[in-house]
């Protein structure tokens, strides 16, 4: 056989992957198909291809595969994920939901596009103790939809509005998209959940700005609530601050703002808020079927998620043997041209490869081979400040790429033809087809063009609370 280096191997098995992720393959699937004939390819290349030499070739690699698992997802930091999204779904069960979208309504119901406004408030509100998009795309189907309807709201813009607001529990803590981005790039968990906060807050407004402009460009497109006086607004108020309790609760056991060591770590955090939530969930009427339905539901999306990790992660094992993380970093970073330039066309890269791919698949696979590049954009791991490409130091860096990407992996749940979130909406709502989602959520990606444009020009925005965190 003609040899070939392992660069051309981890090239020519990373496209075949591609493909078969484009005809329909699962992510988890086709990573883990494409990890092992990678590792058997370039041991057996290491044996020049000696028929002899296959079956060692095949061991090596089966052993080489099989100690992922169990090795890398035997990780404290990824047990956040199901605590998280348990969250949500006990939260959904003890009515914080329909309690967060009243209050909104009787709140800012008054502007065009009222309930649709309210409905993207509601859903960054409940982002703050939901660790999954989908749940909170689900949730809202259910309460907010309805709702529109009722008053005239376009079916296509109702059902666009809650799936686009969805997206918000990508960014907004506890998020388990930060999670995962976290373990892939080695970095501090806490400090990526801490730089959420912001960007979601500036997302959520940008979306409810844009709500506000359709109402006032279109007619009829979305009328105004009124009526309600001051004494119900503020009545509105308490059933739904047990969410914001919760969320001030784990901030303070995680991050401690009084100053010295932390209470207790980010899973140790979601532990407790997912117990509070329970017992409110207890207070407030739930019973077996619906506690057994939030477990379900958990454990299906948890173990949809660490399938996927199980899976990409035997594709990035065999990438580190491949080499080509670091011949791509040495790639970009050779390249004539502003780092700026060639961060903004690998965030487009992101906007493409969206189209056909989950958001935390394409994390996993992408992660492992831009984030070296990115770091070698901005001067390395180490680097200061004062020598950095993007004016600030390499952990800072890290943290500022980690939200871009992450509101990047937004649009994949919006997206045609995957838009996970637009599928969980038609679902819920079969009186609405997946197209007419797929239309309702086009106006949000200009919103998300704007959100990643301001996210671009003031870092600071991203980097305030980390810096506050790390004493910068």
């Amino acid at each position: 056989m003609i040899a070939v280096e392992p660069i051309q191997i981890g090239i020519i098995v990373s496209c075949a992957m591609l493909v078969m992720v484009v005809l329909g393959m699962r992510v988890a699937f086709a990573a883990a198909l494409a990890g092992i004939v990678g590792l058997i390819w370039i041991f057996w290349a290491k044996k020049g291809y000696d028929p002899s030499q296959f079956i060692w070739a095949l061991t090596i690699a089966a052993k080489t595969a099989g100690q992922v698992p169990h090795s890398k997802v035997a990780s404290q930091a990824l047990s956040l994920i199901p605590t998280f999204i348990l969250i949500g779904y006990l939260a959904y069960h003890a009515g914080l939901t329909r309690a967060l979208f009243e209050a909104a309504k009787r709140w800012v119901g008054w502007l065009p596009g009222g309930l649709g406004v309210s409905t993207v408030f509601a859903t960054a509100g409940f982002a703050a103790v939901s660790g999954a998009s989908v749940a909170t795309s689900a949730v809202f189907a259910r309460i907010a939809i309805p709702e529109m309807l009722k008053i005239g709201y376009d079916k296509k813009f109702a059902a666009g509005v809650v799936a686009a607001g969805g997206t918000l529990a990508s960014l907004i803590p506890p998020s388990a998209i930060l999670v995962i981005y976290a373990i892939i790039v080695e970095q501090d968990v806490g400090l990526l959940l801490l730089a959420g906060f912001l960007p979601g807050a500036v997302s959520a407004l940008i979306y409810g700005g844009l709500v506000v402009m359709l109402a006032l460009t279109f007619k009829d497109f979305g009328p105004p609530v009124s009526g309600f006086s001051w004494s119900e607004r503020f009545k509105s108020l308490p059933p739904a601050l047990p969410i914001f309790a919760v969320v001030i609760i784990i901030i303070f056991f995680v991050y401690n703002p009084f100053g010295g060591d932390a209470w207790g770590t980010p899973t140790e955090g979601g532990a407790i808020g997912a117990f509070i939530v329970f017992c409110m969930a207890l207070y407030r009427g739930m019973r077996w079927p619906e506690l057994k339905s939030a477990l379900l539901e958990t454990a299906k999306l948890s173990v949809m998620i660490f399938t996927i990790i199980w899976g990409v992660l035997i594709y990035v094992r065999f990438l580190g043997f491949a080499d080509l993380p670091t011949a791509f970093a040495d790639w970009i970073s050779s390249l004539d041209q502003s780092p700026w330039l060639t961060l903004i066309l690998i965030l487009l890269a992101y906007a493409v490869l969206g189209m056909f791919m989950d958001a935390i698949g394409m994390l996993l696979l992408t992660l492992p081979v831009v984030y070296p590049a990115v770091m070698a954009l901005n001067g390395g791991e180490a680097v200061s400040a004062a020598d950095s490409a993007f004016g600030m130091s390499g952990t800072l860096c890290a943290v500022w790429f980690g939200i871009l990407v992450v509101k990047m992996a937004e649009l994949c749940l919006i997206t045609p033809p995957i838009g996970l979130n637009c599928f969980v909406v038609a679902g819920v709502r079969p009186d609405i087809s997946v197209q007419d989602v797929f239309k309702g959520t086009s106006p949000f990606f200009v919103a998300d063009a704007v959100t990643i444009a301001v996210l671009l020009a003031v870092p600071g925005i991203v980097l305030y609370l980390p810096r506050l965190l790390l004493g910068q």
